[in-house]
């Protein structure tokens, strides 16, 4: 078929398809929905329909979209303090998503052995019941100055749901729970609801070039050791929890407004463990390591 052809059938659809649209009483284009007479001079009925399914709260009221988990994510973390802010900032950090028995198909995941990395639609459900707000103070900011809640990661959003990447390390079809996808990098809460898979793809997703605002500068990192009292205990943890627990207290878990407080014990529930510590002049000192009776898997 020559060009001219081509050129000549679609516009022969094209004709076919207006045509449709306005035996249907649909606009032909933008600018005619938009300069178009508010009312039928026939009927008085508004023509903007439109412009009034959108403005109309009932009618998306009246027509809901319903998210069903998926799964859920165990995780080496067992309580909010000491998650990673951000995928990816704690290598070691491991998970594994279990799928509910609607989605435990071997089908429902074939071919995803080919992507090393994953997004993970998820939901912040131990922050849901807090609501969301307008403004937000980010971490990155000191916590103290403001930006809008869109223009942030925070968990306080309109919906709750949250956008991680993580690494597939593999998939274990031998658990009694089979499939269950091996996850690395991941900065989820032991617990956290899944609502939907997507393969990343970096020809697409990673764009060179791409500016991140107030978060362009790379995350701080502490210096982290352990007392000569820990020493021992940690000695008998596996390298990847040891790991795991090094990483994630290098990216500083405190809350921002409290990064003064030098000298102040604190606790994270890390592979299992009650990892308690302290930070003074740049450097993270591991105090203790006792078990924890969180029901986050260990190692």
């Amino acid at each position: 078929m020559t060009c001219a052809a081509m050129v000549k059938g679609r516009t022969a659809m094209s004709n076919d398809w207006l045509a449709r649209r306005l035996a249907m009483g649909h606009p032909a284009s933008m600018s005619q929905l938009v300069n178009r007479p508010r009312k039928d001079e026939k009927t008085q009925k508004p023509l903007k329909v439109y412009e009034k399914i959108l403005k109309s709260k009932d009618w998306f009221h009246a027509h809901p979209m319903t998210l069903d988990p998926i799964g859920i994510v165990r995780s080496c973390f067992g309580g909010k303090f000491g998650v990673p802010r951000q995928p990816g900032l704690c290598p070691s950090a491991w998970g594994e998503l279990i799928f509910h028995q609607a989605y435990r198909s071997p089908e429902a995941i074939r071919g995803i052995d080919g992507f090393s990395h994953l997004w993970l639609v998820f939901g912040f459900h131990e922050t849901l019941d807090q609501g969301w707000k307008p403004t937000v103070r980010p971490p990155r900011l000191g916590g103290n100055q403001r930006v809008g809640v869109f223009a942030s990661r925070s968990t306080f959003r309109p919906n709750g749901l949250g956008l991680s990447l993580v690494r597939l390390e593999g998939i274990d079809t031998a658990a009694r729970e089979a499939p269950v996808l091996l996850l690395g990098g991941v900065d989820l809460l032991d617990g956290t609801p899944v609502y939907d898979i997507k393969p990343y793809l970096p020809y697409a997703e990673a764009i060179a070039g791409a500016t991140a605002g107030f978060a362009s500068d790379p995350m701080p990192s502490l210096e982290v050791e352990v007392a000569a009292a820990a020493r021992e205990e940690f000695a008998r943890l596996p390298q990847r929890a040891q790991a795991v627990i090094l990483e994630a207290l290098a990216l500083d878990p405190r809350p921002a407004v409290r990064a003064e407080d030098s000298g102040r014990v604190f606790g994270a529930i890390l592979c299992g463990r009650n990892v308690r510590f302290t930070i003074q002049h740049g450097v993270c000192r591991i105090l203790e390591i006792p078990a924890s009776n969180c029901s986050a898997p260990g190692f």
